[in-house]
C-alpha cells in the first residue's frame, strides 16, 4: 500500500510540472499535437499505477520523452510557419462575406446546425451579419461581423470612457488579502469602513471584494449573511 502511496504520489507531481512546462494553453483548447500528447501521457503514467511489479522509471522516461518532444515541435513551429501547417494545420473560412463557404464545411466535416450552435454561442443569430467566421486549429470558431452589426466603442461614440485596470482581490472567501491592500495604498481600516457600508461587520461575512485603479468596488456577501 505504501509503495503504490509513493509512486501515486510521484507520477501525480510529474504530471502537474509537464502540464505546467508545456504551457498555459494547453490547459484550455488542445491542437491535435497537445492532444495526442495529453492523451499518451494519460496513458503512459496510469500503466506503473496500475501495476506495482512495472519499475516506476518506465513510466517517467516515456512521459519526459513526450514532453521533450512536444516542446521540440512546438519551438520548431514558432521557428517555421510551414512546419506548423504540417502539425497543426491551417484555419478554415466557413462564412466569407457572409456566404457559407460549402465546400470548407465539407472539407471540415462540420454541418449546418453545428455552424448555427457556435454562432450563437458567439451571439449571432442571422449569418448575414457575420463578414468572416474562421474555425481556428483548436477547434474554436473566431466571428468577425460586419462593421455596422460590430457593437460602437466609446471612441466612435465620443464618449470620455475610463480604463478601471485590473480588479485586485482585497476579501476573497472572507479572508482579508494583506498584499493586495498594500499594492492598492489601503489600510485594514479603510476596509473595515467600506464592508460596514455593505452591510457586513467582519470580513468573514464577505464572500468577494475586489477595487480596480479608479477605486471602483466589487462586493458580494456570502450566502446566508444577506
Amino acid at each position: 500500500m505504501g509503495v503504490s502511496f509513493v509512486r501515486t504520489v510521484i507520477v501525480f507531481f510529474l504530471l502537474i510540472g509537464s502540464i505546467r512546462i508545456m504551457g498555459k494553453r494547453q490547459l484550455g483548447e488542445l491542437e491535435p499535437l497537445e492532444l495526442v500528447v495529453a492523451v499518451l501521457i494519460s496513458n503512459l503514467a496510469s500503466q506503473p499505477l496500475q501495476d506495482t511489479g512495472t519499475p516506476l522509471i518506465y513510466g517517467i522516461v516515456p512521459v519526459l520523452t513526450l514532453l521533450a518532444c512536444q516542446l521540440l515541435i512546438s519551438a520548431l513551429s514558432v521557428r517555421s510557419p510551414d512546419f506548423r501547417r504540417v502539425v497543426s494545420g491551417k484555419p478554415s473560412i466557413l462564412i466569407d462575406n457572409g456566404v457559407i463557404v460549402q465546400s470548407e464545411m465539407k472539407k471540415c466535416r462540420l454541418s449546418v446546425d453545428e455552424l448555427y450552435v457556435e454562432l450563437r454561442i458567439n451571439g449571432v443569430t442571422d449569418i448575414s451579419q457575420v463578414r468572416h467566421a474562421i474555425l481556428e486549429t483548436d477547434g474554436t470558431l473566431s466571428v468577425l461581423p460586419y462593421a455596422k452589426f460590430s457593437p460602437a466603442t466609446p471612441e466612435e461614440l465620443n464618449i470620455s470612457a475610463p480604463d478601471g485596470g485590473l480588479p485586485v482581490s482585497v476579501i476573497n472567501e472572507g479572508r482579508v488579502m494583506r498584499e493586495n491592500l498594500d499594492l492598492l495604498g489601503k489600510t485594514e481600516k479603510w476596509l473595515m469602513g467600506e464592508i460596514r457600508k455593505r452591510g457586513a461587520s467582519s470580513p468573514k461575512e464577505v464572500y468577494t471584494m475586489t477595487v480596480d485603479s479608479q477605486g471602483r468596488i466589487y462586493y458580494a456577501m456570502k450566502e446566508g449573511k444577506r
